[in-house]
């Protein structure tokens, strides 16, 4: 019986150590682990999976590990750790170029309030390049390495140096349309668990949001939300509306929270100085 719908379920990975507020910085392509708060999001998630009785078919997540122990602790939570699974940089966050590794309000004191937000919300500017000799520059890192690439175009994650979100799209789409779209047609249930950037670019896609408007949208951590795709008779999808999260309360809240950390000006302490 050939299948007349589908699902994607798209989250945020849960609250890593650099996303909390004490913390605050720029994590991108800096490999960083989850909190106890953000694999307790997880647990949630996947509760919230199992009560709406959606069991994923097929997983992908990025090669960044708050991507993967989020996901690998919400498929435990509902026994579907068996299910196929695919990682790919090009879910990876954007890549933040000369931002990775600092705080937020450093990056605003040092380029003032305009720049700063014009670097970390514009749709098409991409911030300062990442200097290779930087820590936190990837390009010696073997998961980007030839090794590994998957054919679908041209580019060299091993290259990049800064991303705008219309980057990250054009790197996400070869994806989307190759390996993610090819399953939501055969009516399975997909799962993608991947960064905020990430997911605010799917969602500009699915939902046709203005390159303008899409610098307002903030997405929380550790909220799955949801995708219905009517499958047409010549197996071609369209998204069934806009995305809906499971916890739509837990979703408000997370977004106040990403927006509070965008909005600080002052430094934070750390959990070692803090009263």
């Amino acid at each position: 019986m050939t299948p007349t719908t589908a699902t994607l379920i798209v989250m945020r990975h849960g609250e890593s150590t650099w996303t909390d507020k004490r913390i605050n910085r720029f994590a991108g392509w800096a490999d960083i682990p989850l909190t106890p708060r953000g694999e307790e999001q997880a647990r949630h998630a996947s509760a919230l999976l199992s009560d709406a009785g959606l069991k994923p078919d097929v997983l992908f997540t990025s090669v960044l590990r708050r991507s993967i122990h989020t996901a690998d602790i919400v498929l435990d939570g509902i026994d579907r750790l068996w299910i196929p699974v695919e990682r790919s940089w090009r879910l990876n966050e954007r890549h933040y170029g000369a931002f990775q590794g600092q705080t937020r309000p450093a990056m605003r004191e040092r380029y003032g309030e305009e720049r700063f937000n014009m670097y970390r919300r514009s749709y098409d500017v991409r911030p300062p390049d990442i200097d290779s000799a930087s820590p936190y520059f990837q390009g010696s890192d073997e998961r980007y390495s030839d090794r590994f690439a998957d054919g679908l175009d041209a580019l060299n994650p091993a290259e990049i140096r800064s991303e705008c979100l219309q980057d990250v799209w054009q790197r996400l789409e070869p994806l989307w349309h190759a390996r993610i779209v090819a399953q939501l047609s055969h009516g399975n249930t997909v799962l993608v668990v991947t960064h905020g950037s990430v997911v605010r670019s799917l969602v500009k896609h699915l939902e046709g949001i203005s390159d303008a408007d899409i610098a307002s949208v903030n997405i929380p951590t550790g909220v799955p939300m949801l995708f219905d795709f009517p499958i047409s008779s010549d197996g071609t999808i369209r998204a069934d509306g806009a995305g809906r999260y499971l916890d739509p309360e837990a979703a408000q809240q997370g977004i106040a929270e990403t927006s509070a950390l965008g909005a600080a000006t002052a430094p934070l302490p750390s959990p070692e100085t803090r009263p």
